[in-house]
């Protein structure tokens, strides 16, 4: 057992309705006139998703919920499969590397290697850290 749990008991609370239907409306307005942009017409179907949506988050929220529901655990699936690959990523891309290139160089950033002939692994400050008063209330 380690010391912290890796369980999520909390709930996950989704937006709401009334902001869930706005925000799909401004995205819908965004891919209706990205084409001006470019010169091209406006995509009108989607103009006219934009405002049944902002219609119904702002008059009949309640309608939403259903959609919002589903989009929050679309959120939460894409969140379980997306963090594990984008950090693995990380480590492989940036930390692996880092690490083996440090390591070519004969470094040793952290201090870990023994060192037979050192009387004591403790750093000594010149000058000595901040004063003991100047830390209160740490916890």
């Amino acid at each position: 057992m380690s010391h912290e749990t890796l369980a999520r008991d909390e709930p996950v609370e989704g937006s709401s309705n009334r902001t869930l239907g706005l925000t799909f409306a401004g995205v819908f307005t965004l891919i209706g006139l990205w084409p001006l942009i470019f010169g091209h017409p406006m995509r009108l179907w989607s103009l006219a998703v934009a405002v049944v949506f902002a219609a119904l988050g702002l008059m009949v929220p309640g309608v939403l919920g259903p959609l919002n529901k589903v989009w929050t655990r679309l959120g939460l699936l894409l969140h379980k499969i997306t963090s594990p690959i984008v950090l693995g990523l990380m480590f492989f891309v940036v930390v692996t590397p880092f690490g083996l290139v440090m390591r070519l160089f004969g470094k040793d950033l952290l201090k870990l290697r023994l060192d037979r002939d050192a009387k004591s692994y403790w750093v000594h400050r010149d000058p000595p850290g901040p004063k003991p008063d100047s830390l209160p209330n740490q916890f």
